[in-house]
């Protein structure tokens, strides 16, 4: 019995020194596990901030954006606005202008010094030119040469030809 008792001794000491080694093991790995939580907790509140930081970024792009597009609008608006003045203004020039018809030549003047346009001179180097549809006289500037035919007055050439102008 008691070598009996001595190796149910030894036994139990052998367990309880297993033990204590599991026991120290499972110490080490807690230890260890309490470790990587706290770093996986502060690594969490980093992404936190981070995720917190990101969205406060982001509204503020959504808010500098959303006053920006404002702004277009705005312009836009006033653009379209002035676009409606200007062609109010066009359409009233328009309406203007619609009444004035095309001069018709005037007949020569009595004075034959005198161009019949522009009411210059002839001199010894400003030449006359009789207008072959009106008989006009004209001067140099104010008469279109129209090749084979002769030379005629702006008003006639408009007249005939008014695609060319």
């Amino acid at each position: 019995v008691p070598q009996r008792l001595a190796t149910l001794a030894a036994a139990a000491r052998e367990e309880a020194w297993q033990s204590r080694q599991q026991l120290q093991a499972q110490r080490q790995d807690v230890a260890q596990l309490q470790e990587q939580l706290s770093r996986a907790q502060q690594d969490g509140e980093r992404w936190a901030s981070a995720l917190q930081r990101a969205q406060r970024e982001a509204l503020e792009r959504e808010a500098t954006r959303g006053a920006e597009q404002a702004r277009q609008q705005e312009l836009i608006r006033d653009m379209k606005g002035r676009l409606l003045e200007l062609l109010r203004e066009k359409d009233a020039l328009w309406q203007k202008t619609e009444g004035i018809d095309t001069l018709m030549p005037s007949p020569a003047p009595h004075d034959a010094g005198l161009c019949a346009r522009c009411r210059k001179d002839f001199r010894l180097l400003s030449r006359r030119y009789n207008c072959r549809l009106c008989q006009g006289k004209v001067c140099h500037t104010c008469s279109v040469d129209v090749g084979k035919q002769g030379r005629c007055c702006l008003l006639c050439y408009q007249q005939r030809h008014p695609q060319a102008m």
